[in-house]
């Protein structure tokens, strides 16, 4: 085997949570031409060569119990892909608490044995998880789906926003112990990506950053270039690589941090902020 074959998924087993559309799909489009055998994981349904699927809300702790159930073999790979905007019933539970359950479930089944990754989609809007340590740990010390989603509905925090913070506190706080069991867990924080979910939201989402992007020359990120980094980093070729939040936006964050693009100092600033 070539040194290269580690980038590859050929025979490896994948889930894809919320593939059916955006970044999700395009994390499915990588996986089968690296060799994968897919099982997509949505509320809606995918019917597609090479990919098997079974219905998950993440809303719903018992659809979640039922999909964990139907994972019938151990996994290579599992991408956490689904979520949702501001607006949709559920936010908290489908942006983070839902796939949290779901890991737990399958660490639970021995379905995520030792040498196997996950990947998960976070945000840059996540940029500042560090300074909501505290409240972001709080939360995630509530163990309990129910509870948890009650918590965050009375402290104002069931939001896209904190649903990001959270993964990203949860991404940094849980690879250790992942470890221990020879797991590696990471996530990509994508910045303005052209996808439906974005599209829906094009007023605040795709216009973010689009002075920076008119400066450099560039479009909003298409879901095939985060689903590159995504796949890398539960591939072998990413052995040496867990507990990173990944922040896959161009380099607006970079730059407004350096100061060498000034007007994405507020940006920064309000990310850095606490909630």
């Amino acid at each position: 085997m070539g040194l290269f074959e580690a980038y590859g998924y050929r025979g490896k087993r994948a889930l894809v949570v919320g593939g059916a559309s955006g970044m999700g799909a395009a994390t499915v489009d990588v996986l089968l031409d690296a060799g994968a055998e897919v099982t997509v994981m949505d509320r809606a349904e995918v019917t597609r060569d090479g990919v098997s699927f079974h219905p998950l809300d993440l809303s719903d702790r018992t659809s979640i119990e039922a999909a964990a159930a139907a994972v019938d073999r151990p996994l290579d790979a599992l991408f956490s892909c689904a979520g949702v905007a501001d607006g949709a019933p559920g936010i908290e539970r489908i942006n983070f608490l839902g796939h949290r359950l779901l890991i737990e479930l399958l660490l639970e089944a021995d379905r995520l044995p030792r040498g196997s990754a996950i990947g998960m989609i976070s945000s840059a809007a996540g940029f500042g998880w560090e300074q909501n340590l505290d409240k972001a740990t709080q939360y995630l010390d509530i163990a309990d789906f129910d509870k948890a989603s009650a918590w965050a509905v009375e402290n104002g925090t069931a939001d896209y926003l904190w649903s990001k913070i959270a993964i990203n506190t949860y991404v940094a706080r849980e690879s250790l112990e992942l470890l221990k069991r020879g797991i590696r867990l990471n996530a990509i924080l994508p910045g303005p990506t052209d996808t439906p979910l974005a599209q829906a939201n094009a007023s605040t989402w795709l216009s973010f950053g689009s002075d920076y992007r008119e400066l450099v020359g560039i479009e909003p990120s298409t879901a095939l270039e985060q689903a590159y980094p995504l796949v890398f980093l539960c591939s072998d070729a990413a052995a040496g690589i867990t507990g990173a939040t990944l922040v896959s936006d161009a380099g607006y964050f970079a730059a407004g941090t350096s100061g060498s693009f000034p007007p994405a100092r507020d940006a920064v600033g309000f990310m850095r902020s606490t909630f």
